[in-house]
């Protein structure tokens, strides 16, 4: 009897061989060839799950914009006990920024993505969801904490979490530049979130 092939395992671990070729040496560097090398199957079998190297790159872009999203949710999923706001907020934006060297990889395939996007509707839409998204959990943290008064009431959550968003991203690229070390990013993010929580008690 033939053996059942696991489709959807096979295209994670291409995705996964994408986003390594494109860290190690960049998306010029994605061929079939290397491709079928990386995930260790055979050229035809990277054939049989994705029909043309868009749908390829695609699905990769998903797949690790997925695992970004997932990483902040269960951030706050885990936590067993009700964290302050402003805890939950760091957090969330640390691992959003991509800076701990684990999440080195993911953060150059992610500038790489960034930089082709405009040349492709695909690319840029799946961008366009992802960013929504992350900016989506942002504002709801902002929320939460007005809810629990430890931030400005008088602050729009929405434009707040813009703004939070649009310094994680930059910050992922100054650390990959050099002009940033982890640490001063995560300082950096640190005296945003405390602008929000200025003396939120006595203001509102």
């Amino acid at each position: 009897m033939p053996r059942q092939v696991d489709y959807e395992n096979r295209r994670r671990r291409i995705a996964e061989a994408v986003c390594t070729l494109i860290a190690r040496s960049g998306m010029e560097a994605v061929s079939l060839r290397d491709v079928a090398a990386q995930a260790n199957v055979s050229m035809g079998a990277v054939q049989r799950c994705f029909r043309t190297k868009q749908d390829m790159l695609l699905f990769a872009l998903e797949h690790i914009s997925r695992h970004v999203s997932e990483r902040a949710n269960q951030r706050i999923a885990a936590t067993s006990t009700p964290q302050a706001a402003s805890t939950l907020l760091s957090h969330t934006l640390a691992e959003l920024a991509l800076l701990d060297e684990e999440s080195r990889t993911q953060a150059h395939v992610w500038l790489a993505f960034i930089t082709h996007a405009p040349a492709s509707e695909k690319l840029a839409a799946v961008l366009h969801d992802t960013y929504a998204k992350l900016h989506g959990l942002i504002a709801w943290l902002i929320r939460y904490g007005q809810d629990t008064q430890e931030i400005l009431q008088r602050l729009d959550p929405d434009r707040e979490a813009h703004t939070l968003l649009a310094l994680a991203d930059g910050l992922t690229v100054h650390v990959l530049a050099g002009h940033h070390s982890p640490a001063t990013a995560l300082a950096t993010l640190q005296r945003h979130i405390d602008h929000l929580l200025e003396n939120a008690s006595d203001r509102g």
